[in-house]
């Protein structure tokens, strides 16, 4: 996969992109990471990419010309042939979900947008733009921090990426878990100031142990997440 990030700010991106799960899947090939210079793009002296809003009101707006021909630009120099699939972060965008997530995973091209400012033109997200997305009901400075969530949820989805074939499948939302929230998990010590593990847990009996992690994982999501329980029967929820 390719994903491709245009960013007024592409120095956030070296340390998150240069450790753990996300550098050895560059290493590994599984991924390429092209950050875009937004600035490259504006025409004038200044290399001003953005300009007051029509019909006054506070901030400043991403101009729609760098933008599009920074799109423009990510097609021909990796000669596609075809626009990739384009997302601009956004508060205003529909949620990142699991599911979501694992969608774009399939996907050979992205291109991620950073918003920044009061926003970005109108026109471009009519001109370029597939879809936008928020990670939650809260606003950020810019967009660049939610892209590096979306690219990290997505790229633990591509096959290989962190291993084993079943690493993903039981997270929480995953569909090993049919949609629930991850229970509790313990390791050793069996006795931590105080706190012993779970009997259940060292009985070795594997039927009556994913009973457990079962039920655990539908109390935490009645306690945390009910919403996730909508579609569930009644009685397996209460």
């Amino acid at each position: 996969m390719k994903i491709s990030i245009i960013t007024l700010f592409t120095d956030m991106f070296e340390g998150p992109f240069r450790t753990s799960i996300l550098s050895r899947a560059v290493k590994s090939g599984r991924l390429e990471i092209d950050l875009v210079q937004l600035r490259e793009f504006a025409t004038d002296e200044r290399k001003s990419v953005d300009e007051a809003p029509f019909g006054g009101g506070p901030g400043m707006v991403l101009k729609p010309g760098p933008l599009v021909e920074a799109v423009d630009s990510i097609v021909s120099n990796a000669k596609l042939g075809k626009k990739p699939h384009v997302i601009l972060m956004s508060a205003q965008g529909f949620p990142l979900t699991h599911h979501r997530a694992q969608q774009l995973s399939q996907k050979d091209d992205l291109v991620l947008v950073c918003g920044h400012y009061e926003g970005v033109d109108e026109r471009f997200i009519q001109l370029c733009v597939d879809e936008e997305i928020s990670i939650g009901d809260f606003v950020m400075t810019g967009g660049e921090i939610p892209a590096m969530a979306l690219v990290d949820s997505v790229v633990r989805l591509i096959p290989g990426v962190l291993g084993g074939e079943d690493s993903a499948k039981y997270d929480s939302f995953a569909s090993g878990s049919d949609s629930l929230l991850e229970g509790p998990v313990y390791t050793r010590p069996a006795n931590y100031q105080g706190l012993r593990v779970p009997e259940i847990l060292l009985s070795g009996d594997h039927l009556k142990i994913n009973a457990w992690k079962r039920t655990q994982a539908l109390l935490r999501t009645e306690e945390r997440r009910p919403d996730l329980l909508k579609d569930w029967p009644s009685d397996e929820s209460s």
